[in-house]
């Protein structure tokens, strides 16, 4: 099968392209290169003749056109987007126009391509999301793929209004879809502004750990790998028009998990004084931050026979050995635009 793939060059899109391409597909990488773009997430996959790479925005319908013309996919797996709440605070627009634009310009595109091959039957769109489309939770309960949407920020807006989009290209035009909404990923080559690499390296620099609010924030973590499997999996093998929650059924509050890296990482690179844990620091919460994000994964497992394989504990403990090892791939990324740079504060 030949894909194209959205945002491959970003911390989940490029855990599916190497997936993808070490199973025998042919992959077609389209990614604008933003300020979380890395080509060095695909490096191992990179001189393999299965692999394309098209420098491209998602919101160019002239570049999508040829794109598609050029190399003629069997699918679509759009993972590109903008994905960082705190940024979205500070600056919605772009998160309009990537999310919300850039989707419908990839769709009329792969719209139109689909139609000037014939419409074949095995041709597949899919749309990778959420789960912070569904709002936020209480103490108890999970998402379901009939959740009502009740988006909180201006990322997980984007995202419900892309996800709109889709299923009504699917009932208007017929284009052939496929949904998923996943839990929060973590894992080999997250992008060091997210909450497990900031951990991570703040720990290791001596630097403050922040947690925001009291630190009771819980999320379902999903290790990126097994996210990328599952996501191949729907590809090939899920229903037409229908979504599926990918979860990790790994709940832990943020001070949990930030108390549990420090314990990995105490064992691993033991300070000469103290635990990481001394380094914890509670700062102003972010506005509007969900409660709680929790998956009912019953219907991926039970219509495709997925779950997860790696459980919190073990992926987080492959995730500092990745860092661990890996300082040069960090180290250039922290300089970029903002990185570091407390965001999301004002409202």
């Amino acid at each position: 099968m030949k894909l194209l793939v959205t945002g491959g060059a970003g911390f989940i899109g490029s855990a599916v392209v190497r997936l993808a391409v070490a199973r025998g597909h042919s992959v077609v990488n389209l990614d604008a290169l933003t300020y979380a773009g890395c080509l060095e997430n695909v490096a191992s996959v990179s001189d393999s003749p299965l692999y394309v790479f098209e420098q491209a925005d998602i919101r160019d319908r002239a570049a999508l056109d040829r794109v598609l013309a050029a190399h003629q996919p069997d699918a679509v797996m759009h993972l590109a987007a903008e994905s960082h709440v705190d940024r979205s605070i500070d600056g919605p627009g772009d998160f309009i126009s990537t999310n919300v634009t850039g989707t419908y310009e990839l769709l009329e595109a792969a719209r139109a391509y689909w139609t000037a091959m014939g419409r074949p039957d095995g041709f597949r769109f899919h749309h990778i999301s959420t789960d912070e489309v569904f709002g936020s939770l209480g103490p108890t309960g999970q998402f379901h793929e009939a959740t009502p949407y009740d988006p909180r920020s201006p990322y997980s807006a984007s995202k419900a209004a892309s996800d709109h989009l889709v299923q009504a290209w699917h009932h208007t035009y017929g284009l052939p879809v496929v949904l998923t909404n996943c839990s929060n990923n973590y894992g080999p080559y997250h992008f060091p502004e997210k909450l497990i690499p900031v951990i991570i390296l703040n720990a290791l620099a001596g630097a403050p750990l922040p947690i925001y609010g009291d630190g009771s924030n819980v999320r379902d973590w999903l290790y990126v790998e097994d996210h990328a499997d599952a996501l191949l999996l729907v590809l090939e093998k899920g229903a037409l028009g229908r979504s599926y929650n990918i979860g990790g059924e790994n709940e832990r509050s943020n001070l949990e998990l930030v108390r549990t890296i420090c314990a990995i990482l105490d064992a691993k690179q033991p300070k000469a004084r103290g635990s990481y844990a001394d380094q914890i620091t509670f700062v102003t919460d972010r506005p509007g931050h969900d409660a709680r994000y929790a998956i009912d994964p019953t219907r991926i497992r039970e219509e495709l026979g997925w779950r997860p394989s790696v459980t919190v504990d073990e992926g987080l403990a492959r995730t500092v050995d990745w860092y661990l090892e890996n300082e040069g791939w960090w180290q250039k990324l922290q300089a970029r635009k903002d990185v570091g740079t407390r965001l999301g504060v004002t409202a």
